[in-house]
């Protein structure tokens, strides 16, 4: 049976001290905690997906810095998308990653004034930043903002990476082209990620089992050389090919590390609660 459909059946956390299990696309999560779904300066969208469990160190980190991104961004607030399922694991949709508690998807949208209904949250969708030739920003919704939106995210010390798109990337690099930032070297451009960032938290300490990211390459990426890659043609508007003569294998419990199939056997944690 595909371990997408085995977590996706589980509707809450298994019990047990929370752990991190695996490496980002390819894991568990033991002991997830919710986010809540509504907080003085967050909201989480897509509800029915139930996607806002992770580990404790990501919740910890979304509390800090909502409220840190409303201050830099003059925001209301984020707009919080998926993050894990309650034990993490393949998802059915969406990601190859947010297995293991550790990834979470913000919206480029400040968060609205009032608090949105559930319909609302499943509807609205987020704001596309780059422009229809998808090699700059668009300048009709870029703004200043959602630069110190980026860099807020980045220069928190638990972050390991931010994936945004390649014409993301390369208008931070023009805006900070004057000096040199730390917190530009861990943001890189990954396929997507025009409405979104991608933030990733290092493995925590009480998670023994959890791989670590492989190391940015020397320099903060913001070279031609490091850039080319994504404005090639094929790459921005790849052609389809044929489908494979044989589906690829779904990914089973036995591909995950063996501590993930304690995770989906484990009793559920009764106290854990979804909204």
């Amino acid at each position: 049976e595909p371990a997408k459909q085995l977590f996706s059946e589980k509707k809450l956390p298994s019990i047990g001290k929370a752990m991190a299990i695996g490496y980002y696309p390819r894991g568990c999560l033991q002991g997830g905690v919710p986010l809540p779904v509504t907080g003085k300066t967050w909201q989480v969208m897509r509800l029915s997906r139930n996607r806002n469990w992770g580990h404790p160190e990501l919740v910890k980190f979304l509390e800090r810095f909502a409220p840190a991104a409303a201050k830099a961004t003059g925001w209301h607030g984020i707009l919080v998308g998926d993050m894990a399922q309650p034990r993490g694991g393949p998802l059915p949709f969406g990601h190859a990653s947010h297995q293991i508690g550790l990834d979470v998807d913000i919206w480029f949208m400040p968060m609205p004034d009032h608090e949105l209904s559930k319909k609302e949250r499943e509807e609205i969708s987020a704001i596309d930043l780059v422009a229809p030739d998808r090699l700059h920003v668009d300048p009709k919704n870029w703004t200043p903002a959602d630069v110190a939106f980026i860099k807020t995210a980045a220069e928190q010390p638990e972050v390991e990476r931010i994936f945004v798109n390649a014409a993301i990337k390369k208008e931070l690099c023009r805006v900070e082209a004057k000096e040199k930032h730390a917190w530009l070297e861990k943001v890189r451009p990954w396929y997507g990620h025009a409405d979104h960032i991608h933030v990733r938290l290092k493995c925590p300490a009480d998670s023994p089992n959890c791989r670590k990211q492989e190391p940015v390459p020397a320099g903060d990426g913001c070279a031609d050389k490091d850039l080319a890659f994504w404005f090639k043609p094929g790459v921005l508007h790849p052609t389809p090919g044929p489908p494979p003569k044989v589906p690829p294998k779904p990914i089973t419990l036995a591909d995950l590390p063996p501590a993930c199939k304690a995770v989906i056997d484990a009793p559920a944690n009764p106290k854990a609660a979804a909204q």
